[in-house]
């Protein structure tokens, strides 16, 4: 089985390590990124285990026909992605393992073989060829995006199995794509904001922020006809509370991340993107639009 990685970061490159013991995988990353894997090897670390890996990559990739082709940039890249590299799609499924919502409608503009998928692990830079695997807050899913599970969504499951990887397929992917939605709306931001883990966030007043969050991007998210485990918004905010924070209370958010490293965030394609979808539906979404402000603000404090 051959799979292209494109936009490999932590993420990227930590799936192409796993996936390498079982498949033939190419990682498209920076070249800073491929000069010390090529010397030096691929250092994971974490609750995934200690391993030493060795797998192609650089910044061009090689020619050829791909079964996979999954793209885990950046959600503020998919379209440059896709109009750089949709001449290699031909009849690989396309798999979005990004943050954020609208990146599986960007990829369908470029091939009708997209596959949606959901991956709520921790993944911390150490050097530009280790990643520490931090929390594993759940099962990756795969599915038919958007909706509908079949063989290929199974067979990729399957294989991120066999590499040690929780996964499953689902015939909702959407559905699940959308409560990560939620849970990063929540928490990713705001952890970010206080600069704090987020088991902090449970502290009542960042808890009466996060409520307000959930309740609006629940009532866009029912706008949208998403099918969701959870019915109302108090009942997603139980689940997040009891079920979805414990595993990843230590946790510092990828945008607290992305911050400290002087680079943009990805709230514009989650906070932001339910506060557009509530204009569309006529929803008021004044707490979201303020999470968006306020870290854009701490962005540029950032930056200084």
């Amino acid at each position: 089985m051959r799979i292209l990685i494109l936009g490999a970061g932590a993420v990227g490159l930590s799936v192409a390590a796993k996936l390498s013991r079982y498949a033939d995988v190419f990682a498209v990353c920076r070249e800073r990124c491929s000069t010390s894997i090529e010397k030096d090897g691929f250092f994971l670390t974490g609750i995934w285990g200690t391993e030493t890996f060795r797998f192609p990559c650089g910044v061009t990739p090689p020619e050829g026909v791909w079964d996979y082709i999954i793209i885990s940039t950046k959600a503020a890249a998919t379209r440059e992605i896709c109009e750089t590299y949709n001449h290699l799609f031909g009849e690989a499924e396309v798999v979005s393992l990004q943050n954020g919502i609208g990146n599986e409608e960007i990829i369908a503009e470029y091939t009708n073989n997209v596959l949606g998928a959901m991956i709520i692990t921790g993944f911390e830079w150490k050097a530009d060829n280790a990643v520490f695997v931090s929390v594993d807050g759940g099962v990756t899913a795969f599915g038919r995006y958007p909706g509908g599970v079949d063989r290929k969504a199974e067979l990729l499951a399957e294989l991120f199995k066999k590499a040690g990887m929780r996964a499953n397929a689902t015939d909702n992917i959407r559905g699940i794509i959308w409560s990560k939605a939620l849970y990063s709306c929540s928490l990713n931001p705001l952890g970010a904001i206080m600069e704090c883990p987020y088991g902090d966030l449970l502290k009542e007043p960042a808890w009466n922020i996060i409520t307000r969050i959930v309740h609006e991007a629940f009532e866009v998210s029912r706008a949208e006809n998403v099918v969701l485990a959870q019915t109302t918004a108090d009942e997603y905010l139980s689940f997040l509370k009891t079920a979805k924070i414990p595993p990843t209370a230590a946790h510092f958010s990828s945008m607290y991340q992305d911050i400290a490293a002087g680079r943009k965030t990805e709230v514009d394609y989650i906070n932001r993107a339910i506060v557009s979808l509530g204009k569309k539906h006529d929803i008021p979404t004044p707490v979201n639009e303020t999470i968006v402000n306020l870290t854009h603000f701490k962005e540029e404090l950032s930056c200084r």
